[in-house]
């Protein structure tokens, strides 16, 4: 049917889990921990925006965001990743491409992120569609999300 990838995506989806499978066969990594927490939000008319953490991520010593020391900027970006943009849907190869608009990471800005699209019932997986560098492997990272409620 026409449309029905697209129309599945549309909403908002709390991050399960995340992992990066290294093409050598090495053991897999969870870059945001073991409980990572996160929202991917895909809107109808064709945008998107995925912020992700890590649960355990330090306090600051200042509650003022533009009152942080250098280090604890770095150390706060280690822990959080988020990007935004529009998106398209492929039907027929099931995959989305997140045109990038902003993000945390500055070389993602003007790019496109191809991802392979799978659902399981209520879950959705979003994969990369080929290796990409992180910590020095190429890695296939794998998110999985739920259909997001609100939470009371």
């Amino acid at each position: 049917m026409q449309g029905r990838l697209r129309e599945r995506l549309i909403g908002a989806w709390r991050l399960v889990d995340v992992v990066e499978e290294p093409v050598d066969g090495s053991p897999v990594h969870r870059p945001h921990g073991e409980r990572p927490i996160g929202l991917i939000l895909y809107t109808s008319d064709g945008f998107m925006s995925a912020q992700i953490m890590e649960s355990d991520r330090p306090a600051v010593l200042s509650p003022d965001w533009s009152d942080l020391a250098p280090e604890e900027y770095a150390e706060e970006a280690r822990g959080y990743f988020a990007y935004c943009g529009s998106f398209e849907v492929d039907e027929a190869a099931g995959t989305v491409t997140h045109s990038v608009e902003a993000s945390l990471f500055p070389g993602w800005v003007g790019s496109a992120q191809l991802r392979v699209v799978k659902f399981d019932g209520e879950a959705l997986e979003l994969s990369s569609a080929s290796p990409a560098l992180s910590g020095g492997a190429q890695v296939i990272t794998r998110l999985r999300w739920e259909r997001a409620r609100p939470r009371a």
